[in-house]
């Protein structure tokens, strides 16, 4: 299994379950590992914890994702970089390859007009990448007119970072094509988020395949460009029941490996 890219399952894909059900749900569907999104549970807050899981299911831990989302905002306090810093401390202790952030919200004004400097200041002190995401406007109902939710900007093509996660359902309700971002990013891409949409308003996270981006080709494009990151598995499971759950995630797995070529290994041909 040396040498290939390395698909994993990201805890966010089995919410309202808990972190613990991830791993134990990626090791059963054949998953290289897990990506801890730092929520509410305890478990993704604790390195300790997510080491335990990780050696007990045979798992390798990814990424860590900062609690930087909109509904996170309490969560490690509400002074940004300490989150991002506690979340260094956390990749660094479990092994993790990246920290995965978003860019500030529109009204961090202070956090934003020093983003891109701190990034980089921070990822020289920790030796630990910290791959900004792409994201996208806010628009209400069915209404064209959008707002630039994020400071200094949604799309990290336009500033200096040095390491970038790339999520192809963001780049669809941006009205991007995913093919040609993840072009245009090159090799700053470190972390890619696999998942479906049909460009809508909202962002789906669908099972890929089942929307209309081109999924395939962004993964074909990885192999032939020879990434060296992780591809993490991140789709909205959480109106499902927990069969419809496994098999969504088993069908993801199974698309993912392959259009990563990896027809031979474990999660190709979920039953």
């Amino acid at each position: 299994m040396s040498g290939h890219i390395p698909v994993h399952l990201s805890t966010s894909s089995v919410y309202p379950e808990n972190a613990a059900y991830a791993f134990d749900l990626a090791q059963r569907l054949g998953y290289d590992g897990v990506e801890i999104m730092v929520w509410t549970d305890p478990v993704t807050q604790e390195a300790g914890a997510l080491s335990a899981l990780a050696r007990l299911h045979g798992l390798s831990i990814g990424a860590i994702h900062a609690p930087t989302l909109l509904l996170a905002q309490r969560l490690w306090g509400w002074e940004p970089w300490g989150k991002i810093e506690r979340a260094l401390d956390l990749a660094r202790d479990t092994d993790a390859q990246c920290v995965v952030v978003h860019p500030p919200f529109r009204w961090q004004r202070g956090y934003a007009e020093g983003f891109v400097e701190g990034v980089a200041q921070r990822q020289e002190r920790w030796g630990i990448p910290i791959a900004v995401e792409n994201m996208f406007p806010w628009r209400a109902g069915s209404s064209a007119s959008a707002m630039q939710a994020y400071l200094p900007g949604p799309d990290p093509r336009d500033f200096p970072y040095t390491d970038v996660t790339f999520d192809i359902s963001h780049a669809a309700t941006a009205g991007e094509d995913a093919l040609d971002m993840v072009r245009d990013l090159g090799d700053r891409v470190r972390h890619v988020h696999l998942g479906d949409s049909f460009g809508s308003f909202k962002d789906e996270h669908l099972v890929p395949g089942r929307g209309e981006q081109r999924c395939k080709e962004v993964l074909e494009h990885l192999v032939e460009t020879g990434f060296g990151g992780v591809v993490s598995l991140e789709v909205g499971t959480r109106k499902m029941s927990s069969q419809d759950r496994e098999k969504a995630l088993a069908e993801s797995l199974a698309f993912a490996r392959q259009h990563l070529g990896q027809t031979d290994l474990p999660g190709a041909r979920p039953a």
